[in-house]
């Protein structure tokens, strides 16, 4: 009985030590939970979304801003993840690196197809 009661206040401190944390500092516990929490909500959205497209996608966010970097086989596969990671909660802003496959074999990322 005593183990039980004691294991439940343990619990409740750990789920309130991040919200008074979160409160004081921008690199907080809670932070750094909250932009793990949309790293995974962006990663399973992805994946639903576009499984095979999307896989060599890496999603990375710091302070509710998610970064994407990667290969995707076309311009509207890239256009479709920036589109998909905004209308996630908790996202604030893209920084969209992602590589269209056809560019990222060329000698520059910004050369445009008819430079061959």
């Amino acid at each position: 009985m005593i183990r039980a009661l004691l294991s439940a206040v343990v619990v409740l401190a750990l789920l309130a030590g991040p919200i008074q944390v979160a409160s004081a500092a921008d690199t907080s516990i809670g932070t750094k939970v909250d932009d793990t929490a949309i790293t995974t909500k962006v990663k399973a959205k992805l994946t639903a979304d576009h499984a095979k497209n999307l896989v060599k996608v890496h999603v990375d966010t710091e302070k509710g801003v998610v970064h994407l970097k990667g290969t995707v086989p076309t311009e509207a596969d890239k256009a479709e993840a920036e589109r998909i990671v905004r209308s996630t909660d908790g996202v604030s802003e893209v920084v969209n690196e992602l590589q269209v496959a056809s560019s990222a074999t060329g000698s520059t990322p910004s050369a445009s197809p008819s430079t061959k």
